[in-house]
Order: C-alpha cells, then structure tokens, then sequence
C-alpha cells in the first residue's frame, strides 16, 4: 500500500538491528497500570445526533472548573483569559500558520515569536529565549540535557521540592548508563544540604521556586556556590505570574530558565496543550534547543525577521543537534504573547499583587481552623495544608459538594503515605471571598462530621 510502505521482512529486520523480539519492547517505560488498548465502553457506530447526545452525557460526569470554586495548582492555574486573547488566535491567519520556513510569507508569525522572546527574556531576567518548548516539564528536561552539553558532566542533583513529575520527565529523557540523578522528593528544601552534594562532578543543580510545596526561595547564595564548582543553575518555575512580583531567576544567579506559560492565554484544557518557556546567557544560545527568531534588515533596508537559529534536528545533522523537539507550541506562545500585551508591565505586577492577596486571604482562613496546619513559611498564591483527614479522601468529598478543593500531594508522589494528609491548595484573583467561605465551611463538616 502507498502509505504502509514497510513489510513484515522490512520490519523483522529493524528489530534484530535494536535487538527486540517485538514492537512492545519499545514501550517497556510505559507503566504497566496504563492500559494500550483502553475499552472506552461506548457503542461503535451511532448517527451524528446521537453520537453528541453520547459524548455530551459523558463529558457532563467532570466538574466544569467554571461552575464551582476552583482550588487546583501543582502547576496548572485556572486564571481569567480576557476575551481579546481567543478573539485575536482565532484569525485565519494566525490559526492555519504552521512553521515559518519562508521569511518572505511569513513575517507576521516571525514577528510575535521574536516579540514572545523578547517578553520570556524581559520577566525572567535573561539574555536570549527560544521560540518556545512543548510544556515547563519537557522545557526543564532539555534544560538538563543543555547544561550536560555544556559542562560535560553526567551528575545532576534535582532540589527535593521540585514537582515529581518534572523529575520523571528528566529521568526519562537523560536515563542511561552514565547518568546519574539525585533526587529525593521531600517537603524540606534545605541549601545547606544541597550545598553538602555539589563537588566538581555536577553538571546542574535543578531548583523550582516557587517550589512544589508553594514555598519561595532566595537562590543568590546558592547560585554563587553551584558556579565555584564549575556547574549550573536551573531554575524552573511552573507559575509564571509570581514573576510579576518576585525577583527575576536572572537576578538571582541562574543559567538557564524552563517555566510553564499556561497561566498566561493558555486555559487549563484538562492538561493541555501547554506552552513551555526557555531562556538562557548569552554565552549558551548555541546550546538552546529549538529555535530562535531575529530581526534584521532586508535588500531595502527595511526590518524583518527570519529564524536565525535552529539547532533542532529537522534543521541540522541529527548527530550535531541539541535537540529533538520538532516544533514549538506556535498558538499557545500566541495566546501567551497577547495576553501579556494587553496586561502591560503594570498589569502584569498588579495580577500577581492579585494573586498573592488571593493566597493571602485564604490562608488567614486557616488561623483557627483546628487540626489544620499550614506549613509554608512563604508562598505566592499556593501553600500546602496538612489535613486532619486523608487529602484524597477530602478531596472527593469536597467534590461530591461542589468545591474543587486542591490537590492531594499523594497523587503526584511515589511515596503516597508519607504525604497522605497534605494539601496543596491555590488561590488567584479567579477566587472570591464566597470561593474561600464555601471552602472553608465544608472543610469544617467534612472533617469532623
């Protein structure tokens, strides 16, 4: 057939060249509790009609986050997206734009990805960014892949209050034999202790901030001592709207930055697309995955842009690119770019000012709660509260009653009983003093009913 061009022998012998006896060994990292072949229990074939009545009948069992108080973080924020946003994506020519190969027919979707660097560059405090990576887990992994190329060293050590999914990311896309990751997932971020492993075999030291847990750090002492080693500094930040008030990653010493962009354009979509950021020194832009755009000048001196680096595989030798990421998340840098627009510089200070009063707020709701405990020191519009009760046994509890109250930190960790009772819960100015009222007065009959 013209579009199965490969036969049973053409098969049989990629296999015996990887050293497989079947196409399933290729998906061995795969968990086994996640099914290949998923029964999804629904009928084969329905008219039109009656296939909406099917799908809208089961789409009606999730909880629109829309309808009820909405509490979730861990590194996906619900926050209002003006209607400007979807209004401007929603153009044709913006909507059916693909790869920009040609400068000469392409210049409008050149020009907002060199304005989107320019802006990634601005709040984060660095020199250079790319024109965006998939998602803040897979832009902190090229992130780690970048600083081994760099520093040619094979040790890595994740902070222990870096989201653990990022962690798996990392551990999936850098796994082999050479390598060798230090992670412990804990609620502890202590920097003498990271100081304690760093010597001159590490390539990266991997800090979120805020952190997992929701807790702010200052980096400068850290930073200064990862350089005395010869290594470097990420920093990874998965709420990109603390920058409007925290101190730029940049200023405080990292080399290298992978954020998440969804809180900005990008609603959640029950977990994507998403949009990752990533941003660099100068002197490292020739190891930043992806691409970049520039601005320079035509044969009639008038400006323009064209892609001036690309250093992934569809534009180099595969055995000389940084990267395999094939393209960026062009809408959602889009969404990300015009969001930011319309917010200014101010407007984007006063949003996170509204978001950090949000958090405030709610945690003062927690002063006399009994039994309940907040454990954060600091925080920007998330903290972690330890329960009376199971978290993921709340949780459902407080769904079943029309609150959407936080995210168990169980569900994303390995180490699910250590953590049983922790909450992580997030509040921004999508939030309402009655959001924090209906919160907090079911938690109360929840807990001790």
């Amino acid at each position: 057939m013209r579009y199965l061009p490969l036969t049973n022998e053409d098969r049989a012998e990629m296999r015996d060249v990887i050293g497989i006896s079947n196409i399933n060994q290729l998906f061995a990292n795969v968990p086994e509790t996640v099914s290949l072949d998923p029964n999804f229990n629904i009928p084969t074939h329905k008219t039109e009609m009656e296939v909406e009545r099917v799908l809208s009948k089961i789409a009606d069992k999730n909880i629109n986050s829309n309808k009820v108080p909405f509490f979730l973080g861990a590194g996906a924020y619900k926050h209002h997206i003006p209607a400007t946003v979807d209004h401007m994506i929603q153009r044709s020519e913006f909507l059916t734009s693909y790869t920009p190969y040609q400068p000469e027919i392409s210049q409008g979707t050149l020009q907002y990805l060199f304005e989107f660097q320019t802006q990634v560059s601005l709040i984060t405090g660095m020199d250079v960014s790319n024109a965006s990576m998939y998602d803040g887990s897979t832009s902190t992994a090229e992130a780690v892949s970048m600083a081994k190329r760099i520093t040619k060293r094979n040790k890595v050590i994740l902070s222990p209050t870096l989201h653990p999914q990022y962690a798996e990311v990392i551990n999936t896309l850098i796994s082999s034999d050479e390598d060798y990751v230090d992670y412990e997932f804990s609620e502890k971020f202590d920097i003498s202790s990271l100081i304690s492993k760093i010597d001159e075999g590490v390539s990266c030291v991997v800090i979120q901030n805020p952190d997992f847990f929701g807790s702010c750090h200052s980096l400068d002492q850290l930073a200064e001592y990862i350089h005395s080693k010869g290594a470097l500094l990420i920093v990874v930040i998965n709420e990109v709207i603390s920058l409007g008030m925290m101190k730029s990653p940049g200023s405080m010493g990292a080399d290298i930055v992978a954020c998440e962009g969804q809180s900005l354009g990008n609603p959640l979509n029950f977990g994507g697309p998403f949009i990752g950021l990533m941003s660099t020194k100068n002197k490292y832009v020739r190891q930043l995955p992806g691409r970049i755009v520039g601005e320079t000048n035509d044969v009639n001196g008038e400006k323009g842009f064209v892609l001036t680096l690309a250093t992934r595989e569809q534009h180099i030798r595969r055995e000389k690119a940084t990267s395999n990421i094939c393209t960026n998340s062009g809408l959602c840098s889009l969404a990300f770019t015009i969001h930011l627009c319309l917010l200014g510089e101010k407007g984007f200070k006063k949003l996170s000012k509204l978001n950090h009063e949000a958090a405030i707020k709610f945690y003062k709701k927690f002063d006399d709660m009994e039994g309940f405990e907040v454990k954060n020191k600091s925080f920007f519009n998330e903290f972690t509260v330890a329960l009376p009760i199971d978290a993921s046994t709340f949780v459902e509890k407080m769904a079943k009653r029309g609150v959407l109250a936080g995210v168990p930190v169980s569900r994303l960790s390995n180490q699910g009983d250590n953590f049983s009772n922790l909450l992580l819960v997030a509040s921004s100015e999508i939030n309402s003093d009655s959001d924090r009222e209906d919160f907090i007065k079911l938690a109360k009959e929840i807990c001790y009913e």
